[in-house]
This record gives structure tokens, C-alpha cells and sequence, in this order.
């Protein structure tokens, strides 16, 4: 009789770990918002990329219309093109976010897996966090050299010390789209 009083406290701690545990399951549900916030901003970034390539492209029509205006303005209607570029870059970095983030903490996306055939590969393709980070992680760096694209093609090279600084660049970002593709390389020969 002594042992009946220690069992009922053993079932009731029992009973209120179970609860909490099911609480704590739940809560990782708070993790919709930055989901649809996300999907929320790729739609936004794919609307201002569209909108910085359809203005460059109104630019262009109406420079067909006035007569050619020279070197400076062809490289300002492409950098509003690689803006765009730029833009959806982004977009897709915040998507694969949101994807990631949802297939990690709320539940796997059956549809993905059922368009793909029962097949999960691709860009989407997220198992774990380092997974989501290296996805996102390439897709910020090339929107990064896609910026400094943008910028080198206004670059004025008129001296010595500005030809350097063009040739610098060129480099780096050669460099770092060899660091982006030579890790895939490396691990498709082991």
C-alpha cells in the first residue's frame, strides 16, 4: 500500500511529459510563418526582376525610336536586365529557404515526390540543415556574381589602376564560379 501513492505520481509525470512532448511537436507548426513569408518574398522578388527587365526592354524600345545614345546606355539597359536576373536569383534563394525550412520541421512534400516519380533530386532536394545551407549558400553566391557583373559592366576603364581592378574581378568571380562547381565535380569522381 505504501507503493500506491508513488505509482499514481509516476503515471501523472508520465501523463504531463507526454502532454508537453505533444505541445512541443506542435510548436515546430510556428515554423509556417518564415514559410509563407518567404514564398511570400520570392513572388515579390520575381515581380520586381520582371519589372526591371520589362523596363529595360521599354528602354530599349524607346532608344530604337530616338536614335542611338552610345556605349554608356546600352551598359545601363544591361544592367537593368541583370538586375532582373539578380533579382530572381534572390527569389529562388528565398524559395528553396521556405522549401527547405517546411520539408525540415513540418512534414515532407508528397507532391514533390510524386511529380518526380517517387524520385527526390534537384535543387529542392533538402534531407538536412547542412543540405539547405549548401543549396542556399550556391544560389547566394552566384546572385552575388551576378551583381558584380552588374556593377563591372558600368566600370569606366580608362588608366592602368582601373584595367586592374576590371582584370581583379574577372578573376574573383571566375574563381568563385569554380569553387561553386568544383565541389560538385570533386564529389561526382569519388
Amino acid at each position: 500500500m505504501g507503493n500506491q501513492p508513488k505509482l499514481h505520481n509516476s503515471g501523472r509525470a508520465k501523463r504531463l511529459e507526454l502532454l508537453f512532448e505533444k505541445l512541443l511537436w506542435r510548436f515546430r507548426l510556428v515554423a509556417m510563418l518564415p514559410v509563407v513569408m518567404s514564398l511570400v518574398s520570392t513572388l515579390v522578388t520575381f515581380i520586381l526582376g520582371t519589372k526591371s527587365i520589362f523596363r529595360s526592354l521599354m528602354a530599349l524600345q524607346s532608344l530604337e525610336a530616338i536614335g542611338d545614345q552610345g556605349h554608356s546606355f546600352e551598359a545601363e539597359l544591361l544592367a537593368g536586365i541583370v538586375s532582373g536576373i539578380d533579382l530572381y536569383l534572390i527569389g529562388i534563394a528565398l524559395l528553396i529557404f521556405g522549401y527547405g525550412i517546411y520539408e525540415l520541421l513540418i512534414s515532407s512534400i508528397d507532391a514533390a515526390r510524386e511529380a518526380n516519380g517517387g524520385a527526390s533530386n534537384g535543387l529542392l532536394d533538402i534531407r538536412d540543415l547542412d543540405q539547405l545551407k549548401e543549396k542556399l549558400v550556391k544560389v547566394l553566391v552566384v546572385a552575388l556574381i551576378v551583381t558584380a557583373f552588374k556593377y563591372m559592366l558600368t566600370l569606366k576603364v580608362d588608366d592602368g589602376q582601373s584595367l586592374l581592378l576590371f582584370c581583379t574581378s574577372v578573376l574573383v568571380l571566375a574563381l568563385s564560379g569554380y569553387l561553386i562547381s568544383g565541389n560538385r565535380h570533386h564529389k561526382d569522381h569519388s
